[in-house]
C-alpha cells in the first residue's frame, strides 16, 4: 500500500517537489481510510489528528451554522486551516459519496512545512490575507451587471411594475433629475400596495422606500454583505456623486458565488455527457474574470483554472471506460503544456499522452475508442485539438512504458531540434488519471539521466533562448508590426514561455520534479540552483508578466470578445507600462546569464 500512496501523492502538490526518497518515507507516514457517503469524517470543535487528503470520492466541508463552504474531489486536501491554527475544527467535513480518505498526521505536517519550503509556501498560501473570498474581495462596479433602471416619482405603480416585468428585475431607483430618492422593490408594492388595497394607479413616491442606504461604486463587496445583513435588505442602490449608476440584489451575490471553481468542478462531476460539461465550461472565462477582479494571484487563478480542466478530463476518462468496459492493461492518461503544469488561462487547447504498462497492445481498439473519445470530449468542452497533434489519439503518444522510455533515451542521447522541441513539451507531464505509477518512475528515471547528460543539457539551454522577450533596440516595447494583432505583444510566446524554458532548464539542473513553472523557480532557490536574488527577480518579473496577461484576457471577456495573448503596450498606463517592460529586462538578463555561463551549442 505504502508504494501505492506514494505513486499517488507524487500527483499531489506539494509532495510532487518532494525528492523520492522523501516522498516515500511521506508516504509511509500516510494513514489510509474508508468513509460511506453520510459519514463524518471529523465535526466542528474536534481535535484534529492531521491534515486529510482525497484519494477517491467527495467531501462537503461545512461551517459551524451548516452551511457549505465548499465541495471537494481526489487531490484536494481539507482541515489544515484548524490544524495549523490549534489542532481542533474550524469546519465539518463530510463524505459526499463512499471515499477513500489519506491523512497524515500534524508532526509530520508540521516537519515538512519545517523542512521544506515549499511546502511551507503551499499552506501558508492558503492561509494569508491574499486569500480573501472572491465576493469579498470584489468592488461593487464589478458587480454591476446591467445599466439602471429607473422611473420618476410620479410614475404610477402600474406602470412601475410592469416596467419590472418586461425587463425581468425585481427593484427600481426612483429618481429626479438624476439623482436617487427612493427605491421601490417587488417588495414594497406587495406590502404597501396589494396587501393594503391601494389603487395601482397611485404615484410610487407614496409607496417608495425615500432616501434608502446606498453604496458607492468602489466599495466592497464586503461592504454589501455587511449592510445586507446588518439592515435586512436584500437591493443596494449604487450612486456616484449624487447619480444613481446601479443596483445590486442578493441575486447578483448569489450569481458570482455560484460561479466558483469548486462549483463548476462539482457540476462536471455530475454530468452524465460531454455536452453537459461544455455547458459548464462555457463560464470559465466568467471565472476568469471574477477572480482577476477579486485581484486573486496569478499562480491561484491558473491553479483553478486547470482545476477544472483535470476535472473534465476525469469525467470524460470516467464516462469513456464505463462506455467501452474493463481495460486489456493499465494505463496512465498524463496532460502536458500548460495543463500539464497547471497554468492555464482563457486560452487553452488540449495536450495529452496514454502511457501503457508493459506489454499492453496500443491498437487494440479498446485503447485507440478510448483515447478518441476523451480526446473528443474535450474539444467539445472547448479544450481544442492540439494543432501539433500532441494528443493520445496519435499512435505515437500511444504507447507502453518501455517504448516511452527508449523515446527519453533517445532524446537525451541525440537532441536533434525536434528531439528538443519534444523534451520541451513532455518533461511537463502530469498525471490526471489511471495508474500515476507509470509517469511516476518515468519522469524519475528521465530527470536523473537528462540532468547527468551535459550535452542534453547545454542544447536544453539553448532551447530556452529562442523566445526572446519583446524589447525593442531602443528602450521600447517589439510590437508585431503587421496583421491583425499589429503594435501588439505575445504575451505568451514572448512573455510567458521564455520564463517557462528557463525554469524548466533549472529543474533539469537541479533534479526538480515540479512541473508548474513558479514551483520550479522557487525549488531553484532552495537548491542553489540559481542565485537567491536572481530568482526572487525572476518570480517577480513572472508574477508580472503573468498578471498582466491575465489582467488582459479578462479586460477581453468583460468587453465581450473571446480571450487571447496579444496586448498593447499603448493602452497600458505609463506606470504597468513601465514595470512590464522592467519585467522582459530581467528576463532578457536571466537568459544571458544561463547562455554564457553554460556555454550554448551552435
Amino acid at each position: 500500500m505504502t508504494t501505492d500512496i506514494a505513486g499517488f501523492i507524487a500527483t499531489v502538490h506539494p509532495y510532487d517537489g518532494l525528492g523520492q526518497d522523501e516522498q516515500a518515507r511521506v508516504a509511509r507516514s500516510f494513514g489510509q481510510r474508508e468513509f460511506a457517503a453520510g459519514q463524518t469524517i471529523y465535526a466542528f470543535g474536534e481535535r484534529l489528528p492531521g491534515i486529510y487528503l482525497i484519494r477517491s470520492g467527495r467531501v462537503v466541508v461545512t461551517d459551524r451554522n451548516g452551511d457549505s463552504v465548499s465541495q471537494l474531489g481526489p487531490r484536494n486536501s481539507f482541515g489544515e486551516r484548524g490544524l495549523l491554527r490549534d489542532g481542533v475544527a474550524v469546519t465539518t467535513a463530510t463524505a459526499e459519496e463512499d471515499c477513500r480518505i489519506l491523512m497524515l498526521p500534524r508532526e509530520e505536517l508540521q516537519g515538512l512545512i519545517r523542512d521544506h519550503r515549499s511546502v511551507a509556501r503551499f499552506f501558508d498560501r492558503g492561509r494569508g490575507p491574499g486569500r480573501s473570498s472572491d465576493l469579498a474581495a470584489l468592488k461593487v462596479q464589478d458587480l454591476l451587471t446591467r445599466a439602471p433602471l429607473s422611473c420618476a416619482p410620479d410614475t404610477p405603480v402600474i406602470e412601475a411594475a410592469r416596467k419590472m416585468r418586461d425587463a425581468g428585475i425585481s427593484s427600481l431607483g426612483v429618481t429626479s433629475g438624476g439623482a436617487l430618492i427612493g427605491l421601490l422593490t417587488i417588495r414594497d408594492m406587495s406590502n404597501r400596495v396589494v396587501a393594503e388595497g391601494l389603487d395601482m394607479r397611485r404615484p410610487v413616491s407614496e409607496v417608495m422606500t425615500p432616501d434608502p442606504i446606498t453604496l458607492a461604486p468602489d466599495a466592497l463587496g464586503y461592504d454589501v454583505l455587511n449592510v445586507m445583513l446588518e439592515r435586512r435588505v436584500g437591493h443596494l442602490p449604487v450612486v456616484e456623486d449624487g447619480r444613481f449608476v446601479g443596483m445590486i440584489s442578493q441575486t447578483d451575490l448569489m450569481r458570482v458565488q455560484a460561479i466558483s471553481a469548486p462549483g463548476l468542478i462539482r457540476e462536471i462531476a455530475q454530468s452524465g455527457s460531454a455536452s453537459e460539461m461544455a455547458r459548464v465550461t462555457a463560464r470559465i472565462p466568467e471565472l476568469l474574470v471574477q477572480l482577476v477582479k477579486a485581484n486573486q494571484r496569478h499562480e491561484i487563478i491558473t491553479r483553478m483554472i486547470t482545476d477544472v480542466a483535470d476535472a473534465v478530463t476525469r469525467r470524460l476518462l470516467d464516462l469513456a471506460a464505463q462506455r467501452l468496459g474493463p481495460a486489456p492493461a493499465a494505463w496512465c492518461w498524463a496532460a502536458c503544456g500548460s495543463q500539464g503544469r497547471q497554468e492555464q488561462t482563457g486560452v487553452s487547447d488540449q495536450d495529452n499522452c496514454l502511457i501503457l504498462a508493459e506489454g499492453a497492445d496500443p491498437d487494440d481498439p479498446w485503447f485507440t475508442n478510448f483515447a478518441g473519445l476523451v480526446s473528443d470530449g474535450l474539444d467539445a468542452c472547448g479544450y481544442v485539438y492540439c494543432p501539433g497533434d500532441m494528443m493520445a489519439t496519435n499512435p505515437r503518444w500511444r504507447q507502453p512504458l518501455p517504448v516511452w522510455q527508449g523515446y527519453f533515451r533517445d532524446w537525451i542521447a541525440h537532441p536533434s531540434p525536434e528531439a528538443q522541441m519534444l523534451s520541451s513539451v513532455m518533461f511537463d507531464l502530469r498525471a490526471i488519471g489511471g495508474d500515476a505509477a507509470l509517469l511516476a518512475g518515468l519522469q524519475r528515471d528521465t530527470l536523473a539521466a537528462a540532468s547527468k547528460n551535459s550535452i542534453f543539457v547545454a542544447h536544453m539551454i539553448a532551447n530556452s533562448l529562442k523566445h526572446r522577450p519583446p524589447l525593442g533596440l531602443i528602450g521600447g516595447f517589439a510590437t508585431i508590426r503587421s496583421g491583425e494583432h499589429r503594435n501588439h505583444i505575445d504575451m505568451k510566446h514572448n512573455g510567458v514561455v521564455p520564463v517557462t524554458d528557463l525554469a524548466r532548464v533549472y529543474a533539469l539542473q537541479g533534479r526538480i520534479g515540479s512541473v508548474n513553472t513558479r514551483a520550479r523557480l522557487e525549488d531553484a532557490e532552495d537548491r542553489q540552483v540559481i542565485s537567491a536574488s536572481g530568482a526572487r527577480d525572476l518570480i517577480a518579473a513572472y508574477d508580472m508578466i503573468q498578471t498582466a496577461r491575465l489582467d488582459n484576457q479578462a479586460q477581453l471577456v468583460s468587453a465581450g470578445r473571446k480571450p487571447d495573448n496579444y496586448l498593447s503596450p499603448a493602452d497600458l498606463p505609463d506606470f504597468e507600462r513601465s514595470h512590464l517592460r522592467d519585467a522582459f529586462v530581467v528576463v532578457r538578463g536571466m537568459q544571458s546569464a544561463i547562455g554564457h555561463g553554460k556555454g550554448i551549442l551552435q
